[in-house]
């Protein structure tokens, strides 16, 4: 069923977007007063000149009016329907993971020739490996697959990744994290969930694999306390150890915490919501002989532009199908096969 139809006249020559799922990330969190605009889906591609938000879709009657309303698009209760009769050139999947696979193939099936995906890419390593297989990468007929890791596309993790890589503070040594996202969650849910943005930007930083290596503190299932995930970083060319790391992941704070922190020869970064830090070596001022850490950055000035260069990436990779994106399918199974591997001990 079509509703709101509203016609488009003069922009045939722009790239028709869809949206499954017309919820928080979707539409809705344009809202949040706090929040760096755009920082959803429609409110991206809205403010992008080359794309045009065609129409959305999703099953609860209330979602579709409000998206409706705010972007005076046509919205459907079905998304194949949507697909027959918009036949958009780029798909974004805003839905929960456990239907991602289901949508992905949908958007194989109508030969929309992109797709973005939200994270996590799906709900289990099996239906993650068969969306890689699915995607243009592997499969020549099907859709290139973009996955919304949005850190890789704010510009303070590519600052960042930008003096990790390239070796202004020596060789990386060490990394930890801190992930606190609700009080009473449990803890395999804010991994899940959050974590994937977690891992996805440590791998990101770094260029590096996740290894996990055990577990200790709380038990995943548990809704309060505190679980250390600790493991080891490794590329090809490195020793087989790797270089080690460590996840606090707790519940039962009233506070959010999302951060990462690298250890290297001469210094030591941080990185994460509202935290943008650099500390480099030089001669102690408290003992002779000694060296001590000076902060020498703190804080990111500016807008990240985090969901705005996620949709240039998209426009890019349409004009260019050989394109890669800056995340794909294969980092967001990269994340998958992390997080499997942790929630195995539960």
């Amino acid at each position: 069923m079509t509703e709101n139809r509203a016609g488009k006249l003069g922009i045939m020559d722009k790239i028709k977007a869809a949206i499954i799922g017309l919820g928080r990330i979707a539409s809705l969190l344009e809202d949040d007063s706090l929040r760096e605009k755009p920082c959803t889906h429609a409110g991206a591609i809205a403010a992008n000149g080359d794309f045009l938000l065609a129409s959305g879709a999703d099953g609860d009657e209330e979602r579709r009016r409000l998206f409706a309303e705010r972007w005076g698009v046509p919205v459907y209760d079905d998304a194949a329907e949507m697909l027959r009769a918009e036949t958009p050139r780029v798909l974004v999947i805003a839905t929960h993971p456990d239907s991602h696979e289901r949508y992905c193939r949908l958007a194989a099936a109508y030969r929309v020739p992109l797709v973005i995906c939200e994270k996590p890419l799906a709900d289990s390593l099996g239906a993650a490996r068969r969306i890689v297989r699915l995607a243009r990468n592997v499969s020549r007929d099907g859709p290139v697959i973009m996955v919304n890791h949005e850190r890789r596309y704010s510009l303070d993790y590519i600052g960042a990744r930008e003096i990790i890589t390239g070796g202004r503070l020596g060789s990386l040594l060490a990394a930890d994290a801190v992930l606190y996202m609700g009080k009473e969650r449990r803890l395999l849910d804010v991994l899940w969930h959050d974590g994937t943005h977690l891992a996805d930007a440590i791998m990101y930083l770094t260029g590096m694999t996740m290894k996990h290596g055990k577990n200790w503190g709380a038990p995943l299932a548990s809704r309060r306390g505190t679980a250390w995930l600790a493991g080891t970083l490794s590329s090809a060319g490195r020793a087989k150890d790797g270089i080690p790391f460590v996840i606090e992941l707790g519940a039962g704070r009233d506070h959010l915490v999302f951060e990462a922190g690298f250890s290297f020869e001469r210094g030591r970064l941080r990185i994460g919501n509202g935290i943008f830090e650099v500390w480099e070596s030089e001669p102690s001022p408290y003992a002779e002989k000694f060296r001590s850490l000076k902060k020498t950055v703190c804080g990111f000035a500016g807008p990240t532009g985090y969901f705005e260069n996620m949709v240039k990436d998209a426009a890019a990779c349409v004009q260019d199908p050989a394109r890669r994106p800056v995340s794909d399918a294969a980092d967001g199974l990269g994340v998958i096969e992390y997080l499997s591997s942790v929630t195995r001990w539960k």
